[in-house]
């Protein structure tokens, strides 16, 4: 039986910069709420919301103060639950952000454990037994915090200095302060995190993308009790939630796919070369044609070939994390680059703001953002105050907006049938049409060479084969292929021309063809 997910299309949406209902100046839920059908209408059928619960926000809601508690700025528990119900009517789903590695040091919780006198949440984070005893040298902690409590002892850290890590024990004990994976303490921190997917799945969450989702264990080389620990997880939700989607941010697809997640969400950073393709001094799919989509390539075939073929890895456009893709292209080289999002294997992610080439500013940091901040801008819907986002005064916004003359709002695009809009509508709307080029369908790259061009793959799905041929180079090029063009089912620029087995591929284009 088909899955939702098979043909999903994610929209990732940055709640407090979607939509102001309440004019205070921040995006929230019900603003959410209202734009479903303008989500729908782009052709994305689920949502995954960042973090929206309680958090004093000092790294945009990944320090969480109550997992279950919606941020006041953002609405109210029943505000969420609206959006699910509203989602479902529209046959969409929803993803929230889990965020299971850390907490804020607001949180009950952290509050609870760095009392001296031992309590139910005195193991729930990762303490050593004296101050002096430092826990930031072992894998897979990234510092400490010390002196902050009347409880002796160093408490670990996860990134910035207000995220306590929790504890789901280490892989090796090497110190009398760590825990077992299968300690008391650690199977505690596992429980209380089912519980708290169980309590937003209750009320019509369709699933999470997990934060930092390979990271729980400490110092497990392989991740092989982290695998397992999410192999638990998984069975729980079975028993309990057989339809809970599980997203992982691990970016490697042969670890989190073993661990029972769905889809493997592509990371940014680290070996597999995204950011080759769009976001460095030579993107590939630049017109300027000095880039290479090869050593991407090469990394993803390896991933695909562990997954035994199943390929669920997702690409992004972009994220929170990311600078804006407009930075590094044009809103024409988008539209070649949106055509290989819509066209790979797993479900796309395309951030809000990049379906109408939203810019990156330059912006001092906003709530942990640094660099990242000037993506996180509140969205551009049209002619009208802000832009449309919100009725309050520009100060009162979340961050500033683009203030060109010619920022690009969603109405404009809507109205443009030439727009980057609907490119991307028209892109969508094919690939829900067509089984191979959907999340399942198998994938073979046909031409891929080191610092050259085109860029072409075959997608597979029972006896339907469709060939992609991306050229967002300013020039033409030509390739050897094995397979005869046959009806062309989308075209971006000049279609490409086949004499015999050599195909030549117009400058800056794209095009699928049906092959036999």
């Amino acid at each position: 039986m088909k899955h939702w997910l098979d043909d999903s299309i994610i929209y990732e949406i940055y709640p407090q910069s979607f939509f102001d209902s309440n004019n205070d100046g921040i995006g929230d839920i019900p603003g959410i709420t209202a734009k479903l059908d303008y989500i729908k209408d782009l052709g994305c059928n689920a949502l995954w919301l960042n973090p929206c619960f309680l958090s004093p926000f000092g790294d945009a809601g990944y320090d969480v103060a109550d997992y279950c508690l919606v941020a006041p700025r953002y609405g109210t528990n029943a505000d969420l639950e609206a959006l699910f119900a509203a989602a479902h009517d529209r046959d969409m789903h929803v993803l929230l952000d889990l965020v299971p590695g850390h907490t804020s040091v607001e949180h009950a919780w952290f509050k609870e454990s760095c009392k001296a006198a031992p309590n139910p949440y005195s193991g729930r984070y990762i303490w050593s037994r004296n101050v002096w005893d430092d826990v930031s040298r072992y894998e897979g902690i990234a510092g400490s915090l010390r002196g902050i409590s009347e409880r002796d002892g160093c408490v670990a850290v996860n990134f910035f200095s207000m995220q306590p890590a929790l504890n789901y024990g280490f892989a090796q004990v090497t110190a009398p302060w760590q825990s077992a994976v299968d300690s008391p303490e650690a199977l505690a921190t596992r429980q209380a995190m089912k519980d708290v997917m169980a309590f937003w799945l209750d009320k019509g969450c369709d699933g999470f993308r997990v934060d930092m989702a390979g990271s729980l264990v400490k110092n497990d080389p392989g991740n092989e009790e982290t695998i397992r620990l999410w192999q638990d997880m998984r069975a729980y939700l079975d028993e309990s939630y057989p339809d809970a989607v599980l997203i992982s941010e691990w970016g490697e697809p042969d670890k989190s796919l073993r661990g029972g997640f769905h889809m493997d969400f592509l990371l940014h950073f680290g070996p597999s070369h995204f950011m080759d393709l769009f976001r460095c001094d030579h993107p590939f799919f630049s017109r300027e044609g000095k880039g290479t989509a090869y050593d991407f390539v090469k990394t993803y075939r390896k991933n695909y070939d562990l997954t035994n073929g199943k390929g669920l890895i997702c690409i992004p456009s972009g994220n929170h994390d990311m600078q804006r893709l407009r930075k590094y292209l044009d809103p024409e080289e988008m539209k070649v680059a949106f055509a290989f999002l819509l066209s790979m294997p797993g479900a796309p992610f395309l951030y809000y703001g990049d379906e109408i080439g939203m810019r990156q500013l330059d912006l001092v940091s906003k709530e942990g953002g640094y660099d990242r901040t000037g993506a996180r801008t509140p969205m551009q819907w049209g002619e009208g105050k802000n832009a449309g986002f919100s009725e309050a005064e520009a100060e009162a916004l979340y961050l500033p907006q683009d203030p060109a003359a010619d920022a690009p709002t969603a109405e404009a695009g809507q109205a443009d049938p030439d727009s980057l809009w609907n490119e991307v509508r028209k892109l969508a709307r094919l690939r829900h049409a067509t089984p191979a080029l959907q999340s399942r369908g198998a994938i073979e790259f046909v031409y891929c060479e080191p610092d050259k061009y085109p860029l072409a793959y075959l997608r597979t799905e029972g006896d339907q084969r469709v060939l992609v041929i991306l050229n967002p180079a300013d020039r033409p090029t030509r390739f050897l292929c094995d397979h005869k063009l046959g009806q062309a089912i989308y075209q971006l620029g000049e279609l490409p021309t086949q004499d015999r087995d050599v195909v030549t591929v117009p400058a800056a284009s794209a095009a699928f063809f049906l092959v036999d």
